[in-house]
């Protein structure tokens, strides 16, 4: 969780997931308006987020697209076999 600050020290909130949005020319969390009508502010806590990509190439299925790749470069043949 985080804490959020208004700069008129007017509001706190503590929340615990937000989105993260581009409004102004800065990135402010969606969730964290005062009621004055500014975003708050947090301070940066200990660690990093994370964030877990889900492209479908990053599965466990790794050794299949290696072994269609180096079919794809050296033909059916293997790279030390003759050529007869």
């Amino acid at each position: 969780m985080a804490l959020y600050k208004c700069e008129c020290g007017k509001e706190e909130k503590h929340l615990g997931k937000v989105t993260i949005v581009h409004k102004g020319g800065k990135w402010v969390a969606k969730e964290a308006v005062c009621s004055c009508g500014e975003y708050m502010d947090s301070e940066p806590e200990e660690g990093m987020p994370k964030l877990i990509r889900t492209e479908p190439t990053l599965s466990k299925k790794r050794d299949m697209m290696w072994d269609s790749a180096k079919e794809k470069l050296t033909g059916e043949r293997g790279v030390n076999e003759p050529y007869d």
